[in-house]
């Protein structure tokens, strides 16, 4: 079975103590194998009293659905062909979901329990979870529910988020999966790498775990350690590509956020700690930073400065094939009332996230703009997923040229973003809104939002494109007396 679908993706985690306003978040580059990955950013509707049976267009896995599922958010591929890859997005409960972070057992465990071919793959896991869960602990007990009945295809992470806890689960074989609450004053970072450490299987507040796992690894012998019951060691990889294409986007993150502990990693170091406390307090932008990151300031930028050997060496947290990134994003400062459902956020970028802005959309709506749910097979300006494939297109055209005013634009944005949903969260509050009300005022908030984004992103556009006129190599001193 081909696996060219599977996403080589970058995820991040907060918990609440280790973010700058007590948010939890979740976070992901969706990174595909094509350069271009049409994608939109959809609300699907609740249902009741359905009697249905989902069937993959990618692998045949056929499930019956429950009868009653909540309306979540979603940011489905154009190409349903493969599946709905669904990849990300909250439900009326305030439960986030990001699917999948992918990753890559060892063939010592897959020799004992292989993926199943038509089992649980990526392009069906948010439609399949994401509108039954009411927690992000419910999140993981309903995954692993699923593949325990229906074993999984390939290897992935998955994060689940509420407003008190985030949630990362690994399904590492057919059957055998691990997950641990990321502790609520630290953070942890992923990259298309097993990541999870020690399991602790007297604390089942925070470690979950699929139910004959110890038994699995013990009866096999699989379990490389005498003093230790590390899941990376067990169930994970530990080779060449994994030191160029993986654990350096971990350095790159861990150096940022920890730059006194972390000062003795190498990129290549294959014992970085999944989970570490920052050593500041991390924030929305900080997340975009990282997601965004390509080396930046290292002789490893590929946009930088280095030789050419340094410049190639490491595989880049931001990629140009990168379909969509997200940063979800629970903010429980934003009211006192702890049953609100104004607090979720889901910041949404299409394009190159290194160029391209996180559009903050309120979790809690009906329908999403028509330059979000719809997208024509080519180039339209209509499109916010073409407007910003353009824009990283131009920006890296001229890299040193414009990236000034494309950094300027993206602080100023933030800085319009935080104004914003401060605004909303005292009308929400003043007001009193709740129920239907209160998500039809933020359904029309999420397409003033929206308008001003893309307006601005036109702006710059149009001033890059007259400004690329004196940037031409067809130049030459000219005769000012011709």
């Amino acid at each position: 079975m081909t696996r060219f679908r599977n996403s080589a993706c970058t995820s991040m985690m907060v918990g609440k103590k280790a973010s700058i306003d007590g948010s939890t978040f979740i976070s992901r580059n969706e990174d595909r194998v094509k350069a271009i990955e049409g994608k939109r950013f959809l609300v699907q509707p609740a249902v009741h009293g359905r009697d249905k049976t989902y069937v993959s267009p990618y692998n045949q896995l056929t499930v019956k659905l429950p009868t009653d599922g909540m309306r979540y958010t979603a940011t489905p591929s154009a190409d349903q062909s493969a599946g709905p890859n669904e990849e990300d997005g909250f439900n009326e409960a305030n439960i986030g979901e990001s699917a999948t972070e992918s990753v890559y057992a060892n063939e010592r465990v897959l020799g004992y329990d292989p993926f199943v071919k038509n089992g649980l793959a990526e392009d069906s896991m948010t439609t399949l979870v994401l509108p039954f869960i009411h927690s992000a602990r419910e999140g993981v007990e309903y995954l692993g529910k699923l593949v325990a009945k229906y074993g999984s295809a390939e290897g992935n992470g998955v994060q689940f988020i509420d407003k008190d806890e985030v949630w990362y689960m690994e399904i590492a074989t057919g059957h055998q999966w691990v997950a641990i609450r990321i502790p609520d004053d630290c953070y942890a970072v992923a990259a298309n790498q097993i990541a999870i450490q020690q399991i602790d299987f007297k604390d089942p507040d925070n470690y979950m775990w699929a139910p004959n796992i110890q038994k699995f690894v013990a009866n096999h012998q699989l379990n490389p350690d005498d003093d230790q019951w590390n899941f990376r060691h067990i169930f994970g990889t530990d080779t060449q590509k994994d030191r160029h294409y993986n654990t350096p986007r971990v350095w790159f993150a861990q150096r940022y956020l920890n730059p006194k502990a972390a000062a003795g990693q190498a990129p290549e170091d294959s014992e970085m700690p999944f989970i570490r406390k920052p050593e500041r307090k991390i924030s929305v932008e900080d997340i975009q930073y990282i997601l965004g990151s390509h080396y930046n300031e290292t002789r490893f930028d590929p946009l930088g400065n280095g030789t050419e050997e340094e410049r190639k060496i490491y595989r880049s947290i931001s990629l140009s094939r990168t379909a969509q990134s997200h940063i979800l994003q629970v903010r429980n400062h934003a009211t006192n009332d702890k049953k609100s459902n104004a607090t979720a956020n889901q910041w949404v970028e299409f394009g190159v996230p290194s160029f391209c802005p996180y559009v903050p959309f309120y979790a809690n709506a009906t329908d999403t703009d028509p330059s979000y749910r719809k997208l024509t097979p080519t180039m339209d300006w209509k499109s916010a997923f073409w407007l910003n494939e353009a824009l990283a297109t131009i920006v890296e055209s001229h890299y040193e040229e414009y990236m000034e005013d494309d950094v300027a634009m993206k602080k100023e944005l933030n800085a319009w973003a935080r104004t914003k949903l401060a605004a909303v969260d005292e009308h929400v509050k003043g007001a009193g809104l709740t129920g239907s009300e209160l998500t039809n005022y933020l359904t029309g908030v999420n397409h003033e939002i929206v308008s001003h984004y893309n307006q601005r992103i036109k702006q710059l556009i149009m001033k890059l494109l007259t400004d690329g006129a004196s940037l031409s190599k067809l130049t030459f001193k000219m005769d000012p007396n011709l």
